[in-house]
């Protein structure tokens, strides 16, 4: 499945379990715009994808992980479990709260 096709299934997923219509989201975006997501015209920057998760009741990285999932056809949980051991093997340029 093509990526900006999964985001948009994804989004009108957690959309309507939220019981949301399109038109909730103006104060983010227009309908015209959350109607292109989810038939995967479109796909949000970053900014907009922080304004819109809030929405939705997730957080962003909630709406990647489960685009990325479904366009790769695996679980959510196996795909955060190669992200966690991405990063323990890498050790990113970061450095946690001590």
């Amino acid at each position: 499945m093509e990526l900006k096709k999964a985001f948009g299934k994804v989004f009108r997923w957690y959309r309507t379990k939220n019981a949301l219509t399109q038109e909730d989201f103006s104060d983010v975006s227009g309908r015209t715009y959350i109607s292109t997501l989810e038939r995967g015209i479109h796909s949000p920057t970053i900014d907009r994808l922080e304004a819109l998760a809030p929405m939705l009741k997730v957080h962003a990285i909630t709406l990647l992980v489960c685009t990325y999932a479904a366009r790769d056809g695996v679980t959510a949980e196996a795909l955060l479990q190669r992200v966690r051991d991405e990063i323990d093997q890498m050790q990113p340029p970061y450095t946690a709260p001590e």
